[in-house]
């Protein structure tokens, strides 16, 4: 004999419990008050007479769980009476992102004085003391020995800063070309190694980059040797703002003293 397969019922579908849309959400707000209840979202059937409205959650924190209310009624009956309401996890509220370690999520800027980095033992920007740190292998082979560290920047450590320096701030100027750069500036102090032909330090407490490495083509009106006149006042000397124009076709009037005398 042939075997018997299981047959599954159909929930028939329920036209007074899905229309009783409104009356499941007063109830959902009367259990996430103070917080609000989102759009509806779905209505599902459990049983026969028996159903759940789906509500979205809007609370931070509670991506893709929803209010749900079910719903049922007896038979024959045109009312539908709330059962339960309860917030639940939807699809996909459940699965929580992919782990990034801490030292991995950092950037830089994020840390504090008083925050400590985890020790890196394969760090490609470092190389042991003992080794060679010359960058031109027509050079003579510079060693870093007895100066006390352990671990010196590796070359793929220094191209790194170069490239990172460059682009910043503290770069050449985009856009127009200075008439003095840090290159020819008396507050300018070398670096020492390979990259004292890139970059130096500013040692002007009245240049916006004081105290920071600036690229030899980097300029800023602090220069030493501006041209700008002392004017008597210490304050920053600022293009005039005067309409040349207007003054080449209004000419000036005259000063009464001057007139006078020349009478």
């Amino acid at each position: 004999m042939p075997e018997k397969t299981a047959r599954t019922r159909t929930v028939k579908k329920d036209a007074v419990l899905e229309a009783a849309v409104e009356t499941a959400r007063e109830a959902a707000r009367s259990i996430a008050h103070p917080r609000e209840v989102g759009d509806h979202i779905a209505f599902t059937m459990d049983a026969d007479r028996l159903g759940t409205h789906w509500f979205a959650c809007t609370e931070p924190g509670y991506s893709g769980w929803c209010w749900t209310v079910s719903v049922a009624r007896v038979p024959r009956g045109r009312t539908a009476t709330v059962c339960e309401v309860d917030l639940t996890p939807g699809e996909g509220a459940l699965l929580a992102p992919e782990w990034v370690p801490w030292e991995d999520r950092l950037r830089p800027g994020d840390l504090t004085r008083e925050d400590v980095l985890p020790y890196v033992v394969d760090d490609e920007r470092l190389d042991q003391g003992f080794e060679d740190t010359g960058d031109d292998p027509d050079l003579p082979v510079i060693r870093e020995l007895g100066l006390g560290r352990p671990r010196v920047l590796s070359a793929h450590g220094r191209a790194e800063a170069i490239a990172r320096w460059y682009r910043s701030e503290q770069g050449p100027e985009r856009g127009r070309r200075p008439r003095s750069t840090c290159s020819s500036c008396g507050f300018l102090l070398k670096m020492a190694g390979g990259m004292r032909t890139i970059f130096g330090v500013c040692a002007n407490e009245w240049a916006p980059d004081d105290g920071r490495v600036v690229s030899l083509d980097h300029a800023c009106g602090a220069h030493s040797e501006t041209d700008v006149p002392k004017t008597g006042t210490a304050w920053p000397v600022r293009p005039s703002r005067i309409n040349d124009g207007a003054i080449d076709s209004e000419p000036m009037p005259r000063d009464r003293g001057t007139d006078e005398s020349a009478r």
